[in-house]
């Protein structure tokens, strides 16, 4: 009897918070013309002198950050720039990346959010299939872009923050009017209109730019309502890059529409975080995975309990680092979801379920329209029964999660700038002629209680670092180097590390020098990117359509005991690869290393 109240209570528990969430998410319909610059403006409006912003000891009232904002927006005015264009923006944290976006919004202008980490031709790719009509960068990331314009055919302007490898972006904004633009500007802007282009990496080799719709990102920010429950006079300290929708819509958009105040640093350092948090009274903050484990692996800090943090809200997190994450440093509760850029497939853990990305109990599937079908690993497809159609998992099967592809706000796919990519991650015919479902690219797997568990992303994209990386990049750079024949990248598994290290299999002819390729790799990959692990190979294994074999390698990995071909390894701070021993293996499979 005391099992069947439990049960009824998690269901009755469970039941209120989705139609909840869902009763919410109602009002955000394809064709409505309140946007996110819509609710942001409202916000200001409501918390005008309250902070929105604090920033390595800047502070930013919401009217300034407002002011800020129509600056953006009357330079792009300035610059010619119509409803529907794009600008590129490839900067760090600050308060000047989301002035920039929500500025360029208030004039119908899209801003294309790029990885900070890309240069050189990866750089080049993400400007031009979005057709950006302009850059604006700070930095580092300015000089690379200024090499990016220069290189391509239609000489794209670069505006710099700090003046120094293009037009002087800061002083430009000094010289523009801080009232609101008419709202007629935008009037034709509706809620389905593109607002953002996000990145995500696929297994084309190259990123793709998601469409990420107004709303989307209304979406995505309230979120920040749904796990964190995050409302006025509740302060978000948030790491996380912003060119990623975890940190820019659920850390940052979140926030803004709930008139809370965002601690915002400019990257994550892991031996301020507690210093930050007790600080600056930070009582809410938003993770991915890695962030937590890089905490819990750090030593211990004098000031780690010292805080006020109520809870944590993000994605990522693994049940090996959830409990002794929360044991140690005392955070209230961690609030976990599951979504992709792109997809119209998300998970939420309501009940604060240890290592679960969220529940889909059997009632209702059909009403949120998610199923998690059989996968078969080696063809890398789903699996179909004789009827053609797609088969349901069993009980802890692992499955790839599909959502149902319709017209509402919930369930719409807006897909990429490339067509041909968009096609990709549509599967027809799934449960009955005709229909359609997009492919999350995620195996999961559900338990008798309808709680679901995040297992690997599927074929040629790993996830390390917080980011995915995309093996057909790898190997292409890597095929580059003087003597290499072939080059198999792939993701393994490392002791005590989330997602999966780089790895490559590679066979080589005479004149390959191994002391010169790390630096090939440092000087062409991202550095989430560059492989920890080479295994060298006298010949490639395929398959018989001449594609590389990879399972068997992912499972053998880096374990000696089963590989007769030689290893190598690059340690965390050297310059080249070492011939891995014994005594590296021990190392990583003791968690040693800090990778």
């Amino acid at each position: 009897m005391l099992q069947f109240l439990r049960k009824a209570q998690r269901e009755f528990t469970y039941a209120k918070g989705v139609y909840g969430v869902l009763s919410k998410v109602k009002e955000l319909q394809p064709e409505s013309r309140v946007t996110l610059t819509d609710e942001i403006e409202a916000a200001v409006d409501a918390h005008a002198d309250r902070v929105a912003f604090l920033f390595e000891g800047e502070t930013l009232t919401y009217r300034e950050f407002d002011a800020r904002a129509n600056a953006v927006a009357h330079w792009a005015l300035s610059q010619g720039l119509k409803p529907g264009d794009t600008v590129a923006l490839v900067l760090e944290n600050s308060p000047d990346y989301p002035a920039v976006w929500y500025g360029l919004s208030k004039v119908g202008v899209v801003a294309a959010l790029i990885n900070t980490n890309l240069e050189g031709d990866g750089l080049a790719h993400c400007v031009s299939i979005v057709e950006a009509k302009a850059i604006i960068a700070g930095g580092v990331q300015a000089s690379r872009a200024r090499d990016v314009a220069a290189s391509l055919t239609n000489r794209l302007p670069v505006w710099d923050f700090d003046g120094e490898a293009g037009e002087d972006m800061a002083a430009a904004l000094a010289g523009q009017p801080t009232a609101r633009p008419d709202a007629s500007i935008r009037a034709a802007i509706r809620n389905c209109d593109t607002m953002l282009f996000a990145y995500t990496s696929g297994t084309t080799g190259l990123p793709k730019a998601a469409r990420i719709t107004h709303m989307r990102v209304r979406g995505m920010a309230r979120f920040a309502d749904f796990l964190g429950s995050v409302g006025p006079g509740d302060r978000v300290y948030n790491t996380l890059p912003l060119y990623h929708m975890t940190g820019g819509a659920l850390g940052l958009a979140g926030p803004l529409i709930y008139g809370a105040t965002v601690i915002l640093k400019r990257k994550l350092s892991v031996s301020h975080f507690w210093d930050d948090v007790a600080d600056y009274g930070a009582n809410k903050f938003v993770y991915i995975g890695e962030l937590c484990r890089y905490l819990l692996n750090a030593p211990p800090h004098p000031r780690e309990r010292a805080h006020a943090l109520e809870c944590g809200f993000g994605n990522g997190l693994r049940g090996e680092v959830w409990g002794p994450f929360v044991e140690r440093f005392g955070v209230g509760a961690m609030r976990e979801f599951y979504g992709s850029t792109e997809g119209n497939v998300s998970f939420m853990n309501l009940d604060g379920k240890v290592g679960a990305i969220g529940r889909l109990p059997g009632w209702i599937e059909d009403r949120i329209g998610v199923k998690i079908v059989k996968f078969d690993v080696i063809e890398e497809k789903p699996v179909r029964g004789e009827d053609g159609f797609c088969q349901i998992v069993d009980v802890d099967e692992p499955g790839e999660a599909l959502g149902r592809i319709g017209t509402s706000g919930r369930d719409a796919f807006h897909g990429y700038h490339d067509k041909a990519a968009t096609q990709k991650k549509i599967l027809t015919d799934v449960f009955e002629k005709g229909d359609a479902w997009f492919r999350t690219g995620d195996l999961v797997r559900r338990d008798a209680d309808g709680y679901v568990y995040f297992v690997d992303r599927i074929g040629d994209t790993y996830r390390w670092k917080g980011e995915n990386v995309a093996t057909n990049e790898v190997s292409d750079v890597i095929s580059k180097y003087p003597g290499v024949e072939t080059a198999n990248a792939y993701g393994v598994a490392v002791p005590g590390a989330d997602g999966r290290a780089g790895m490559v299999a590679m066979t080589v002819r005479e004149g390959f020098d191994m002391a010169g390729f790390a630096a090939h790799c440092r000087a062409n990959l991202p550095p989430y990117a560059v492989p920890l692990f080479v295994r060298i190979q006298p010949q490639a294994e395929t398959t018989g359509t001449f594609k590389f074999r990879k399972v068997e390698l992912v499972e053998e990995g880096f374990d000696l005991s089963r590989i007769e071909d030689p290893i190598w390894f690059l340690e965390p701070g050297a310059d080249a690869y070492v011939r891995m021993g014994a005594g590296h293996q021990d190392r990583l499979a003791a968690g040693e290393y800090r990778l």
